[in-house]
């Protein structure tokens, strides 16, 4: 009974995967940013799914996790197509609200905090002795504002290691000065908003998740 079990489960990741798929294959072939820039930004989810597939039968997440999977990747690709200072949704708040710049990247850096913070907080969960509580929150934000200040470096290292326009256009600092500091700060704000008021609903969905390996395993 196990295997048609786990077979199951693995079919709403893959309803995902398959509703991504001619978003992501579209959007890369007629990137308006070029597609290198589209691989830059897209390709952290792109690497995120290979790992979850690699590790789906070890450690199957919960349908909320592989949704805020999803939801991050669309952030991204949207960011990819047309690069996140040249968003049409930036552009428009800008104009609508007298902005001083395109701030769809301060959106992209939050959803870097609100989305995997529920994945970190659901593999510490799993796999480490950890309990809900002050040091599981603790460290879930220290591991994502860790993730955004290495995203920094790569956002940096590509001003030298590619295209100084494509490495520019990826940066995306818009000639703030304090654009860093800004984003590692949005994801950290991010994940502490998604720990506070996603946290219910991914209990909920976890606990499913929970029940059912333990039919599984019974």
């Amino acid at each position: 009974m196990s295997e048609p079990t786990r077979c199951s489960g693995a079919t709403y990741p893959l309803v995902l995967l398959a509703a991504l798929s001619p978003v992501l294959l579209l959007t890369a072939v007629y990137a308006q940013a070029g597609r290198l820039n589209w691989l830059l930004e897209v390709g952290p989810a792109l690497l995120a799914f290979v790992v979850l597939g690699l590790t789906y039968h070890r450690l199957p997440l919960s349908r909320f996790a592989y949704t805020a999977v999803c939801l991050h990747t669309l952030v991204l690709v949207y960011g990819g197509y047309y690069t996140y200072a040249a968003t049409p949704l930036g552009n428009w708040a800008r104009d609508v609200f007298d902005l001083s710049r395109n701030h769809y990247d301060r959106v992209g850096h939050l959803a870097f905090g609100l989305f995997p913070a529920c994945i970190v907080k659901e593999v510490l969960l799993r796999v480490t002795p950890l309990r809900r509580g002050g040091w599981l929150t603790f460290l879930v934000l220290s591991v994502i504002l860790a993730a955004a200040a290495f995203y920094e470096f790569i956002e940096w290292g590509s001003t030298y290691l590619v295209a100084p326009d494509v490495g520019q256009a990826f940066l995306g600092s818009q000639g703030d000065v304090w654009d860093t500091q800004w984003d590692m700060l949005m994801a950290l704000i991010g994940a502490a908003v998604g720990l506070a008021a996603l946290g219910p609903l991914h209990e909920r969905s976890l606990a499913r998740l929970m029940a059912r390996l333990g039919r599984v395993g019974a």
